[in-house]
């Protein structure tokens, strides 16, 4: 790949400027976040779009991979969470960035199911037996050459996670309210190649009030895509 046809990573995204957030938009309602609710609406889809497809003008140059990612709803007794990972910071493609567990699909795997099911066991030893897949989302493209699978699925405790540390630095829950409130969407904007760009950020510290964990990039694109689905 060539300089002409690559594009300059976002090294600190927390830097780039916030736009505003989406707190116009109203936030999914408790009860259509119920394990019924969404076995119910994934089950029976409405119409309807995602707000984005890719990470925005994609370059040639690199043969590009399917993938997929399991996008893992907790089942605890306050509400569903999501399950996230933090990757380490000396991977070739997103490191250090907040992800679902996932990666690059392998010719043994059967399907998208497969791979993100495959990837999720061995990067945070996440049991298929507590795994029961209700849908997918719409693939999504990444500027590192992913075309990318969202698979979704409700995940019944208890677990013991195990994390494969040469992938995985950490792996916390955010409540799924929280990120399907869009008061909690950042928009971030800035010009980049002549171009402008805009991602956003869910930012969570948790009830620790910690430096907060910074959900962006194709990670808070896909769950804003999660959004738009369940409010349609």
């Amino acid at each position: 790949m060539t300089p002409a046809t690559a594009r300059p990573p976002i090294l600190n995204p927390r830097a780039v400027p916030v736009a505003g957030t989406d707190a116009h938009l109203p936030a999914i309602a408790a009860q259509h976040l119920t394990a019924q609710a969404l076995r119910q609406r994934f089950a029976a889809p409405p119409l309807w779009e995602p707000e984005t497809r890719s990470d925005g003008r994609l370059f040639d140059g690199r043969e590009r991979a399917a993938a997929s990612v399991l996008v893992p709803l907790v089942e605890r007794g306050s509400g569903l969470t999501v399950l996230l990972t933090q990757r380490t910071p000396h991977l070739r493609d997103h490191a250090g960035q907040i992800s679902f567990p996932g990666g690059r699909a392998e010719s043994a795997d059967e399907d998208e199911v497969a791979t993100a099911l495959r990837e999720a066991e061995e990067e945070v030893g996440l049991a298929r037996q507590c795994i029961d897949v209700i849908g997918a989302l719409p693939e999504y493209r990444t500027v590192t050459y992913f075309d990318v699978t969202p698979v979704v699925a409700l995940v019944r405790p208890p677990f013991n996670l195990v994390l494969d540390t040469h992938e995985v630095a950490d792996a916390f829950e955010v409540p799924l309210a929280f990120l399907m409130n869009p008061a909690n969407h950042q928009r971030h904007v800035f010009e980049l190649d002549g171009y402008q760009r805009e991602f956003l950020s869910m930012p969570w510290s948790g009830p620790s009030g910690a430096e907060p964990y910074f959900i962006w990039g194709a990670t808070a694109a896909m769950l804003r895509n999660l959004y738009r689905f369940l409010s349609a």
